[in-house]
């Protein structure tokens, strides 16, 4: 009649709100392979070769089966597995190697498939540290380790993908004035307090986008992305230099500096090149240093013959014309 009369433990674990003891086994079953199995004389017909099921109501698990006539026909054996689908009934019906008989095969995939993915785990934990050690090797490889602004090398790169990608910018090269006699005046350490409130300026007066970098001993570059009108961009860096000059406190002493900036844009250019840009910004920064230092100067072709006919301040860090400037006890 096809009603079942016993259920391993297993099988009831998939179902277990049905009592599945006096269901009819094509009430809880669809046959999808052979096509042609419809009822269970169908079914008794084909003893010894293989079925393709799956359940009638949700999840419509799939299973594979094998359907045995007991002896003098006093019932059919069916013997079920998940096939390839193991992994997935396993983690749908949370089974255990309990549910399988100890000697079945599934045991021995299920084992691999939980070696498998503990390894993948490891590897994915140890590929994860990998990462995040080499991220942190490149931010300090692209960082200033004094003031936390990027380097040469950031600036470097991020305007070789600016001329790349043929995106407007604007470079500003600027130099601290009166910086040497806060070092040979009050060392150091009042030189480094210096360089960190000058970083701190820069960022605050930069957008989130600009890129602000510590080129060299007091020297910074700032790069703009999609730079603002001329005036606008000159006005922001008035300001900068204007900061520059108000005094900073070191302990019972007050440091003095000044900046002098330099300028160039990219629109001057048909093709950019970061020498041609970064040279141009400099040539534009001597400029201000010769007008009296504290000032900006936007890039001008005619700048070239002023700076040739003029030969720079010594080491381009000379002392103040007035040594109470640089430093106030």
């Amino acid at each position: 009649t096809g009603h079942i009369r016993h259920s391993g433990p297993t099988l009831q674990k998939l179902r277990p709100d049905t009592e599945l003891i006096g269901l009819r086994f094509l009430e809880l079953f669809e046959v999808l392979r052979p096509s042609h199995v419809m009822t269970m004389t169908d079914i008794l017909g084909i003893s010894g070769m293989k079925l393709h099921l799956q359940f009638r109501d949700e999840p419509r698990t799939q299973f594979k089966g094998v359907f045995v006539l007991l002896p003098e026909q006093s019932g059919v054996l069916l013997n079920l597995s998940f096939g390839i689908g193991v992994v997935d009934a396993v983690a749908q019906y949370r089974l255990t190697n309990a549910d399988f008989a100890p000697n079945d095969l599934t045991i021995e995939m299920l084992y691999l498939v939980e070696a498998k993915s503990a390894a993948m785990e490891e590897s994915r934990r140890l590929n994860s540290r990998l990462q995040g050690a080499m991220i942190a090797a490149e931010e300090k490889a692209y960082t200033d380790g004094l003031t936390g602004l990027k380097n040469r090398r950031a600036l470097d790169y991020i305007l070789d993908q600016l001329i790349e990608r043929q995106m407007p910018f604007a470079v500003t090269h600027l130099d601290l004035d009166f910086f040497k006699a806060v070092n040979d005046t009050l060392g150091h350490a009042a030189g480094d307090h210096v360089l960190e409130q000058v970083a701190r300026i820069l960022t605050e007066e930069t957008r989130s986008d600009d890129t602000v970098a510590r080129v060299g001993g007091d020297e910074f570059v700032i790069l703009y992305h999609k730079p603002m009108k001329p005036k606008l961009l000159e006005d922001r860096i008035i300001r900068i230099i204007g900061r520059l000059e108000e005094p900073i406190p070191f302990g019972k002493h007050v440091c003095r500096i000044s900046g002098s900036a330099g300028t160039t844009l990219s629109s001057r250019y048909d093709t950019p090149s970061a020498a041609q840009v970064m040279e141009d910004a400099d040539i534009a920064l001597y400029a201000s240093k010769h007008k009296g230092r504290a000032c900006h100067t936007f890039y001008d072709p005619a700048l070239r013959q002023d700076a040739a006919n003029h030969s720079p301040p010594a080491g381009r860090e000379p002392g103040p014309k007035n040594p109470g400037r640089a430093v106030v006890f």
